[in-house]
């Protein structure tokens, strides 16, 4: 094939979700708040881990990372988000671009394969609750963990290489909030089989893989709390699961819904919502989710409380 006109841009142009600037003002506000909310919820449990010693357990652990990959997730594309609701120019570079592109994916595919790991200690705490602390090893935690965050940073690296190499023939306006997969490849001027292999690639083993994992946890959990005979001990069983049940619900159900819509009736609003709702409303929701319905988690926060008031005193 001809490259001579193959052109690749040092910036490309976000058109973001509005261009009214009253709209954009009352977003910037909206989004500002959320982004708050989910830098104190998520750090608050983050603290709570690490100075409250009951909660040293591999629950809380894989809790933790969760955390840390929400805000992380969040901080990656946010802050320029709110920053160009203000500027008359939405640009960004190659550079950042690329580097938002890299984040993004890796912390997105990290987070459903944490979920993944959070489904198979709620399965051993359920169908296995007198070896739990045997099986779910300090050692076994750790290894789940690193292999979820490599995994993620793996497979984002690969799909970020694929993507950010495609020249665009000058063509530089993402129709997007953020320098995301879909809205990279549509720019292409040259042939992306091979893109679309990868993203289906990516999707299967960040997405598909883990929901089966899930899945199949999920139907042993409900197997053993059925054979449970007692109404409070199925209660009790069902209730160490959910609030990782509502997150993965929300967090698998949307990214299924969106991947299993063809392509034809996709469309790059529906692209947006689905960018923001992994940016913004899942990480603020997630601490929300697993402080209210979790008693161990609001015990915790009472115990900082009252050694902070007699530090104080």
């Amino acid at each position: 094939m001809r490259r001579d006109n193959v052109t690749w841009v040092h910036e490309f142009i976000l058109m973001g979700l509005s261009s009214d600037r009253q709209t954009q003002t009352g977003l910037f506000v909206l989004f500002g708040a959320a982004y708050l909310l989910t830098l104190l919820g998520n750090g608050l449990i983050l603290l709570l881990i690490v100075l409250d010693a009951r909660l040293h357990l591999p629950m809380y652990f894989f809790l933790c990372n969760l955390s840390l990959v929400d805000i992380c997730y969040t901080s990656s594309g946010v802050p320029q988000m709110l920053a160009h609701f203000l500027l008359e120019e939405k640009t960004i570079s190659f550079a950042r671009c690329g580097a938002q592109h890299f984040f993004s994916l890796a912390l997105g595919g990290t987070e459903f394969l944490l979920l993944a790991a959070m489904a198979y200690d709620r399965y051993v705490a359920v169908c296995d609750p007198l070896r739990y602390m045997v099986v779910m090893s300090p050692r076994l935690c750790v290894t789940l963990a690193v292999i979820s965050w490599l995994v993620g940073l793996v497979n984002s690296a690969v799909e970020t290489a694929v993507t950010m190499r495609l020249p665009t023939c000058g063509h530089n306006v993402l129709n997007h909030v953020a320098c995301e997969t879909l809205a990279l490849v549509h720019l292409a001027c040259v042939d992306i089989t091979l893109n679309r292999a990868i993203i289906v690639a990516s999707s299967v083993v960040v997405l598909l893989v883990p929901c089966c994992l899930v899945s199949l946890s999920y139907i042993l959990i409900v197997a053993a709390i059925l054979q449970i005979h007692s109404t409070q001990g199925r209660r009790k069983a069902f209730g160490t699961c959910a609030s990782h049940l509502t997150v993965v619900s929300m967090s698998y159900g949307m990214a299924l819904f969106t991947h299993m819509q063809p392509r034809t009736m996709a469309s790059a609003e529906q692209d947006k919502v689905l960018v923001l709702f992994y940016a913004v409303v899942t990480p603020m929701l997630n601490p929300l989710i697993y402080s209210l319905r979790n008693k161990d988690v609001k015990a915790a926060l009472s115990r900082v409380l009252v050694r902070s008031s007699e530090v104080k005193h």
